[in-house]
């Protein structure tokens, strides 16, 4: 190590102002000069007018433009220079390939001293620390946008434009459509300059003219890699047309735990430092999250698919026209968020007229659907055997009772059922049947509500379970009201917790007679609504039946 350097010639003995020439240093100098040598710290001290009196070896070592007799403000260290003329107490640069960082302090007489430190190792362990806190927040930030979408094409879209710029300058996934599309490679891309995604179709052919794409599709387990002066041959179609020649093309397989879902090819341009090893594990990273988040999305599209398939197999249907007759139907599932529910209502035309169910299974939400579902299309099948009301009920309970998951069900439903036959007069002759069903309610022309009163017990739930009938006539102007328990047993009012109730439902119908079955059912729903306020309710369903 260099020995600290005072006013004279380097490595020759120095004396203090007023010492003799010859004259040996004190001890107390050489102990001083020691002490300073020894410091991990450089020591640069000036007298007043800003000139070099002493140098420590460390900075010696940092600093070997400093000697003694060098005026600081002028001296081949821009940055400390500077410090000295700005009259700055500090100063921060890159020299000689370290990074010096120094503090002054006044000492007695006009001189100073600079202290200077390398913090080389410092800065570096702070430039990883932000480097990694600002990794750790993209893929926080990444993982937010991946997980928030549910949708294919919401997903993909945050696939190509979360790493621009951070990672990439331009960004494309490439991934196989979805079905019944065709089966050739689709891209989509986002770069620095472009507007939105932009979207394509490239062939196999141009897909394998890329090293290392075909296998990322296929989801082979190979590390992703730099790709240096990439060619992208026919696939350069997808980079921005200004983008110009690739300089660094880094491809990682989409890989998902149902299969490979795509590939994701970050470019950077020449002028860019290619991926380092951190950069290319994030991109790893980011293309596995982004692949499982594709795969979800997909399988969340197929169950959406099927889930609107069954939902809507399983809604009420569209009533077909009866000749001699109107009917409206009802409907308003319970407010869990699906369209579905336990109660419903179905028609099905006859060779005399129609048959009619208004039902209320027991339980709600998907279970009740499902049986629902089951009543609806067992009575579709038995009415091809039977139309009578009662008997087709009976059998109905033996189908419900002999189903394989019956014991494990252990779900039924309260059932009306209604064969409509046209009179000569124009009226109706309607033969009822009651499986624990509410009776079902006349409003004659006059404004007269009567209820008729059927019984009987629920289907499904005994296997010698009864069941009553009941006949009655409708008149031009007459109309048959049926409908389930959460129209009565609907909780609101001025407290939000008196029901609706059957004479409310009675005094409702009454100002209604004459009314077409359509008008009649809008009328009742927005009653029952308007009662409700809003609150959570029971599935609601209804029938209303007009000769004419």
């Amino acid at each position: 190590m260099t020995n600290a350097r005072r006013g004279g010639v380097a490595g020759e003995e120095q004396t203090s102002p007023g010492r003799p020439a010859g004259t040996a240093e004190p001890a107390d100098d050489r102990l001083a000069r020691e002490l300073l040598d020894g410091l991990a710290e450089a020591v640069v001290t000036t007298d007043g007018a800003g000139v070099v009196t002493l140098v420590n070896a460390m900075a010696a070592e940092l600093l070997p433009e400093l000697s003694p007799g060098v005026g600081l403000a002028g001296c081949p260290v821009p940055a400390l220079a500077g410090a000295v003329r700005d009259g700055a107490g500090t100063f921060d640069t890159e020299h000689h390939g370290r990074r010096l960082r120094g503090v002054r302090r006044g000492l007695a007489g006009g001189h100073c001293a600079w202290y200077v430190r390398d913090a080389t190792e410092e800065q570096a362990r702070a430039d990883a620390l932000a480097a990694e806190r600002s990794r750790t927040a993209f893929l926080a930030r990444a993982g937010s946008r991946l997980g928030l979408s549910l949708h294919r094409e919401q997903t993909l879209h945050a696939a190509v434009t979360l790493p621009v710029p951070y990672l990439a300058d331009a960004a494309v996934v490439v991934h196989r459509p979805a079905p019944p599309a065709e089966d050739a490679p689709h891209w989509i891309r986002y770069a620095t300059d472009d507007p939105g995604p932009a979207t394509g179709v490239t062939g196999w052919r141009a897909a394998e003219s890329v090293p290392g794409l075909v296998e990322a599709l296929a989801g082979e387990p190979t590390e992703p890699n730099p790709w240096l002066d990439a060619e992208l041959a026919d696939l350069a179609e997808v980079l921005p047309a200004g983008f110009g020649r690739p300089g660094t093309v880094l491809i990682s397989p989409m890989r998902s735990a149902g299969g490979p879902a795509g590939a994701l090819i970050l470019v950077r341009r020449p002028e860019r430092a290619g991926f380092d090893l951190r950069e290319t594990e994030l991109a790893r990273e980011f293309a596995a999250r982004a692949g499982a988040a594709l795969a979800a999305a997909e399988l969340y599209g197929e169950q959406a698919h099927l889930a609107r398939v069954l939902q809507n197999s399983l809604l009420p249907p569209h009533l077909p026209p009866l000749p001699g007759m109107t009917l409206a139907g009802g409907y308003r599932a319970a407010g869990d968020g699906l369209r579905i529910g336990g109660d419903f209502y179905d028609l099905f035309p006859t060779a005399d007229g129609g048959l009619f169910a208004v039902g209320d299974v027991c339980g709600k939400g998907v279970g009740a659907a499902v049986l629902t579902g089951r009543v609806r299309q067992s009575l579709q099948t038995l009415r091809l055997v039977e139309q009578r009301p009662r008997e087709l009920m009976v059998l109905l309970n033996r189908a419900l009772l002999d189903a394989p998951d019956a014991a494990r069900r252990a779900q039924f439903t309260t059932l009306l059922l209604g064969a409509l036959g046209r009179e000569p007069d124009g009226g109706l002759l309607v033969r009822l049947a009651g499986g624990g069903h509410p009776a079902p309610l006349v409003v004659r022309a006059d404004g007269r509500v009567e209820p008729v009163t059927v019984g009987g017990m629920p289907v499904g739930a005994l296997t010698a379970a009864r069941f009553a009938e009941a006949e009655v006539r409708l008149s031009p102007g007459d109309l048959l009201v049926a409908y389930t328990d959460g129209v009565t047993e609907a909780r609101g009012g001025p407290t939000g917790l008196e029901m609706f109730g059957d004479d409310r439902l009675r005094q409702a119908l009454a100002p209604a007679a004459g009314l077409p079955p359509a008008a009649l059912v809008d009328r009742l729903l927005a009653l029952v609504d308007e009662w409700l306020g809003g609150q959570v309710h029971d599935d609601i369903a209804m029938l209303v039946v007009a000769a004419g």
